[in-house]
């Protein structure tokens, strides 16, 4: 039965149902008629009947179970949809930078970052198609501009000759709905030296643009396949506009070009490499006029225009994507500096804490057991702040393993060396054991707290080397004699406070 459907089941279960129900009635009247004769037998046949019934109501409540089992099974979580488009999907992603912006607590920057994620979202509904023009200032950037402009129209301002900042224009292209804004940049240098803040507004222009065209006029220098790559390596569409064909014979330009494509083979598709003649040179006639010849833009014209019609809307949902990806980092940033300031400030509370409840134990050395115990509310406390809730008890846990490596580690013992060699010479006699005790378990406390900043930052994640490898970096780093200068002038202003009240007791966590 479990393999037919479920309604063919339910259907003969409700038909057996019936039938039992009739050969009840059959056996109350038969059971009626066998108590005449004789009881005895009348109650035997009762117990033969029941035992039957119990069978085969078992027999049907078995498949019941099994389809609910079946049931509970199949009522899982289902995950979420995947966007079925890149602009859903930029729009997905663009949602999930506005909540972290959110997060951010400082105002004036969450507001800074919200109208950013506004600006992008913006960008998505209804902007302008952003093409930008990079290449050498001898490649004729300026003179492929003109001459789309010419083809095209609708310039605004159009300049002539070499352009010496950022010039911007808008155009419309038959057949495409949104505008296009063509953007000419100044060039880039033969060698390829560019200075910081040049290099900057390179990498920020070609960050906005949608589609970059880039201009060369010869095989590639190596200057300009690094900046290629750099711009490909932005996630960018790149056309390879290779300019002044009319320059080379036709074997020559052959050879060239694929030499061009072998170069940048599984990089930039060989159709988006294509040649061109901006502004032919002049060609001298039988007649013996000179006259020049119409640019050659064609080729470039019907690439655009393919690329613009199939793919325009994936190029701003790629850019959007892209950009969205940025504000989340620099969301991230902002957020992993203000989580770090916070944790930073608790790790500093609870290591004096933990100095006063060491220096306050009459044991001789430094109870790590006490220490565990502070140790593990400032992690609990640690958490919070990256967004990580934990019990008191998993604190506890986390608190005890780390006292375990630190034992095992040998470092409560290099503390207690470096520690008392510099309070010797700035702590009275009768005050170094006592400001040993204290400064080592503050000193402890301090490395157990980095050490699990580490861990939730890295998402609760002690990485490939494990706890082990984190405390002894945290231990080196806070070895160091700038960092021990620095602690021991900062333990000896806390000496006086190191003793807490009993009403005030650090390790009462219950």
């Amino acid at each position: 039965m479990s393999r037919l459907p479920w309604s063919i089941q339910i259907g003969l279960i409700v038909l057996a149902l019936g039938a039992i129900l009739i050969a009840l009635a059959s056996v109350a009247g038969l059971y009626a008629d066998l108590a005449l004769l004789s009881p005895l037998l009348a109650n035997l046949f009762l117990v033969l009947v029941l035992g039957l019934l119990l069978g085969a109501i078992a027999l049907l409540i078995y498949p019941l179970w099994r389809w609910w089992q079946a049931s509970q099974r199949k009522r899982v979580k289902r995950p979420p949809v995947a966007p079925t488009n890149k602009a859903s999907a930029a729009q997905a992603v663009l949602a999930g930078v506005q909540q972290q912006v959110e997060q951010v607590q400082d105002e004036v920057t969450r507001q800074v970052l919200r109208d950013r994620s506004q600006a992008i979202g913006q960008d998505l509904e209804g902007r302008s198609l952003h093409m930008v023009v990079f290449g050498t200032g001898s490649a004729g950037k300026t003179s492929l501009v003109n001459g789309l402009i010419g083809r095209v129209g609708g310039q605004m301002a159009a300049p002539i000759g070499t352009t010496v900042d950022n010039q911007t224009y808008g155009l419309r292209l038959r057949g495409l709905q949104r505008r296009l804004q063509l953007t000419d940049t100044p060039g880039l240098a033969e060698t390829g030296v560019m200075g910081t803040q040049r290099e900057q507004q390179v990498r920020q222009l070609a960050a906005e643009a949608d589609l970059l065209l880039f201009v060369v006029d010869n095989d590639l220098r190596q200057s300009e396949y690094a900046v290629v790559r750099s711009l490909l390596e932005m996630g960018k569409r790149l056309v390879l506009v290779f300019n002044k064909l009319d320059l080379y014979p036709e074997s020559d330009l052959a050879t060239l070009l694929q030499q061009i494509q072998q170069r940048l083979a599984d990089q930039i598709a060989p159709e988006d490499i294509v040649a061109i003649a901006a502004q032919p040179r002049p060609v001298r006639l039988n007649t013996g006029e000179w006259v020049t010849p119409e640019p050659m833009l064609e080729p470039l014209m019907q690439r655009l225009a393919t690329i613009l019609r199939n793919d325009g809307e994936d190029l701003i949902a790629d850019n959007i994507l892209l950009q969205s990806q940025r504000l989340s980092d620099e969301t991230r940033q902002w957020l992993n500096q203000e989580r770090r300031q916070r944790a930073e400030a608790i790790v500093d509370r609870y290591q004096w804490i933990g100095a006063g409840v060491i220096a306050a134990t009459p044991l001789p050395g430094v109870d790590l057991v006490a220490a565990a115990a502070v140790n593990a509310k400032m992690i609990v406390d640690l958490g919070q702040v990256y967004g990580c809730d934990l019990d008191l008890e998993s604190g506890k846990a986390l608190a005890l393993a780390l006292v375990k490596t630190l034992a095992g580690l040998g470092i409560l013992k290099g503390a207690i060396e470096l520690l008392s060699v510099a309070l010797q010479t700035n702590v009275a006699t009768f005050l170094v054991g006592r400001a040993v005790q204290g400064a080592t378990a503050a000193y402890l406390t301090r490395i157990a707290g980095y050490s699990f900043i580490t861990y939730f930052q890295q998402g609760q994640d002690w990485g490939d080397g494990g706890m082990t490898d984190v405390v002894q970096q945290q231990f080196q780093l806070h070895r160091r004699d700038r960092f021990m200068q620095a602690f021991v002038q900062d333990a000896i202003a806390h000496l006086d406070n190191l003793v807490p009240s009993p009403t005030d007791d650090p390790t009462n966590l219950s």
